[in-house]
Order: structure tokens, then sequence, then C-alpha cells
């Protein structure tokens, strides 16, 4: 279904990255990192290749806004995989947010990974 489409996680549930790496990785998706904060997600994004990022709301070390301006930046597809809805601030700032709650079907997930890498969103 992902057939090697590359994959960012930012995700700081440890039981939640590895469900999703290994939905993606059984979806034929590859995972090309795990970020668990938000300063190791801004690193990530400076340093790796990637297609699609999957980014939780809520991280240890604070506002994900930054993560989110510097996906922005560099056009990057988004998914947004929360256990809330997006907060009015960010739903203003980045309209063309996707968002799922969790927790949420792998086929699901896929399809939404899917849709925001051939739409660019």
């Amino acid at each position: 279904m992902l057939n090697g489409i590359r994959v960012l996680i930012v995700e700081d549930e440890a039981f939640v990255a590895a469900t999703l790496s290994d939905a993606v990785e059984n979806a034929g998706g590859e995972v090309v990192g795990v970020a668990r904060t938000v300063s190791e997600a801004r690193e990530l994004i400076r340093r790796l290749t990637f297609d699609v990022v999957v980014l939780d709301l809520h991280l240890p070390d604070g506002d994900v806004t930054p993560v989110l301006e510097a996906l922005h930046a560099r056009r990057a597809p988004t998914l947004v995989y929360s256990g809330d809805e997006l907060p009015e601030k960010i739903r203003a700032r980045h309209p063309e947010l996707v968002a799922l709650r969790k927790p949420a079907l792998p086929g699901r997930l896929m399809a939404e990974i899917l849709k925001a890498r051939r739409t660019g969103l």
C-alpha cells in the first residue's frame, strides 16, 4: 500500500511509536526515524529525507509549533495523530492539516499517510 514511502514518526509514547512503525512497515513503507521530543523532531527534520510525517501534538518538552513551522517550511506532508482535537490556533495557521484521533485503525492511518503523500498536505 505505501510502496516505499518514507515516514518520520514524531511520538513520545514508545508503544504508540512501535505500533505505528510496525503498521508502516507492514504496509510496505519505510520508517526513517522516530522522534520523541520537539528537539529530536527538529533535528531529524533537518537531517533526514522523508515523504510524510506522522505527528503527535503532545510531546514532553513543549509546544509542537516549532516542529509544525519547520515542516511547513519544507512543505512536508504531515498527518497529525493525537488524542485531542487540533487547537484552534494550529487549525488557523495550518488549515491544510489532516488530524486523526487516537486510536485509529491501522488501515485508516495508512490510507491517510498515502493521501497526504499524494496531495502534498
